[in-house]
Parts: C-alpha cells; structure tokens; sequence
C-alpha cells in the first residue's frame, strides 16, 4: 500500500468539546468568538503600546512585542477553524490543512516557550548584571536571540512534519480535540510511528524541560540578588521589574503541564482537551492583562496611546 495515496485521500475529523452536546454549540461559539477577539485586540494593543512609546523601544518590551505577535499567531492557528466548524456544523478538516495547522501550532507554542526562556535571561542580566545590561542586551544581539529563536521553532516544526508525512492514513480519523494536535494525529497512523515518538520524546525533553531550567536558574540567581539587596525599596523595585513575566511563565508552565499530566492520568479524551484550552488560547487571552496590570511602564504606554487615538479621532469629526 502506497503511504502517498492513503494521505491524499485522508480526512481528519476534530470530535471538539461538545460532541455529545449539540444544543450548547451556539454557546461555545460566542465564547470562542469573544476570548479571540479579546486575545487579537489585547495584544495588538501592547504591540502598539511599545512601538508609539519610544521610552519602551528596550530589549525587555522587544522581546514583549514579540511575544504578543507569537500569542496573536498561536492563537489564530486554532480558535479560527474551530469557529469555521461549529458555523457549518462540519468536523472535517483535510488532510493538507490538518498538516499545516499542525505545523503552526509547533512553531508558535515553541516559539513561547524559546521566547519566555530570553525574557528570563534578560531580566537575569538586567538584575544580576546591571552595570553591563546595554553592553549585553544591545541591539545586536536582542535581533540574535530573537532570530535564534525563529531558526529553532521553524527548524523544529519541520522535523515534526516532514516525520508526519512519511505516515500512511488508511481511513477517516477521528480526533477527540478541537484542533491537530501532534500526538493525536501520529497515533492515528497505520503505519509504524516508532520513529515519531523518539522525536517527539527527545525533542520534548530539549526544547521544554531545557528552557524551563534556564529559566528556574535564571530566576534562583535573580531571587539571590534580590535578596543581597539591603533596601525594601530596592527589593520591591528590583522584583516588580520580572514579576509580570514571572506570572506568563507560571501561567504558561502549570498549563502545559497540566495538559501532559491530565493526559497521562486520565483516559478521558475530552478532558484533555479542555486542558489544552488553557494554554492554547486562554493563556494568550490573560498575558496582555497580566502585563499590562502589572507595569507601570504598559499602563503609561497604553494611556498615551488612547489619548492620541481619541485626539485623533476627535479632530476628525471636527474636521
């Protein structure tokens, strides 16, 4: 059998949440529809923030801008399909779309997670490192970790789905989730995914448990300096400047290993998915909140920028 002509004719089928429960479609579709709106405008919001205050053009509010565009992507990967489904009462995605989706899901989510760990070294040698933050983090190299970032999470994604594609589908699949999830659509091959799975588990192990320790050893260093400072003043300042970015990582972290821990304990299909809710689209919907919440510098910014947007529109009309 020819694994060429099984993938043409494949069609996945995402089974979502509501499999059971038509008659609350109408609900989850609004709810979708709202969190992805307040997820795009939330974000866009922090973006242009950063790019109209020029008091933000740092390496700690580039790395933030990024992060904000990899939310938008990461969650447009998933939440528009989705919606598309529930419109149309339709489950099917082909086969072609199923392998984009899942490729874009691995870029994004990898590209949080490699840009959480350069947030983290930043705030390490913003704190630990004081005196030599504009010789480290300059502009040469802020442009270095952000494209090594990219060349990793791209490079990552295609393994992922260059692995896929070598897989034979003999039917239409059911996936019990909302959207292509790696796993899930390896283990609905026929043919043998020996190969898939050692890639998946080593490059879990590289590119997740690697980036957490750096970020846990950036931040024990950063809690000792915090405490060798002798001012309660110095303390609170020198905390609040990562205390955002402390509360994305956690947020983000307990998510992800709440989907992989729910996975493993339980059978229950549908709970798993209602796990990778969290940190597919719910955590990119709180992250503007929580930065802008917890920074001052945000909040200043994001002032500025509906004072001029209400000027604007302001003498507009007049005119």
């Amino acid at each position: 059998m020819e694994p060429g002509n099984d993938t043409q004719l494949s069609e996945f089928f995402l089974l979502g949440f509501s499999e059971n429960q038509p008659q609350i479609q109408h609900l989850i579709f609004g709810l979708f529809l709202s969190m992805y709106l307040v997820t795009v405008t939330g974000n866009l919001l922090i973006i242009m923030a950063i790019i109209v205050d020029s008091h933000l053009h740092t390496p700690m509010y580039i790395f933030l801008s990024n992060l904000s565009f990899v939310d938008i992507c990461f969650t447009s990967t998933t939440v528009p399909q989705m919606l598309v489904n529930i419109h149309t009462q339709s489950k099917v995605i082909t086969y072609a779309s199923c392998i984009t989706q899942m490729y874009f899901l691995l870029l994004f989510s990898g590209l949080d997670i490699f840009l959480l760990t350069v947030m983290a070294y930043d705030r390490y040698v913003a704190i630990c490192h004081p005196l030599h933050y504009m010789i480290i983090m300059n502009t040469k190299h802020c442009g270095l970790l952000i494209l090594a970032c990219w060349i990793i999470g791209v490079l990552n994604s295609l393994l992922h789905s260059f692995l896929a594609l070598r897989l034979s589908f003999c039917t239409n699949l059911e996936i019990p989730h909302f959207f292509c999830e790696l796993n899930q659509v390896v283990h609905q091959a026929c043919s043998d995914t020996f190969l898939n799975d050692m890639v998946i588990y080593i490059t879990a192990m590289l590119l997740a448990v690697g980036p957490l320790s750096g970020i846990l050893y950036s931040y024990s260093k950063i809690v000792s300096s915090i405490r060798a400072i002798s001012s309660a003043q110095g303390k609170y300042k020198a905390f609040s400047t990562c205390a955002s970015h402390l509360s994305v990582v956690s947020l983000f972290y307990c998510t992800l290993l709440g989907v992989y821990l729910s996975s493993a304990v339980t059978q229950n299909s549908h709970a798993t998915a209602t796990a990778s809710l969290m940190y597919t689209v719910v955590t990119p919907m709180l992250n503007p909140f929580i930065y802008s919440l917890r920074n001052k510098d945000i909040k200043t910014a994001l002032k500025i920028l509906l004072r001029s947007v209400t000027r604007s529109r302001s003498m507009n009309s007049s005119s």
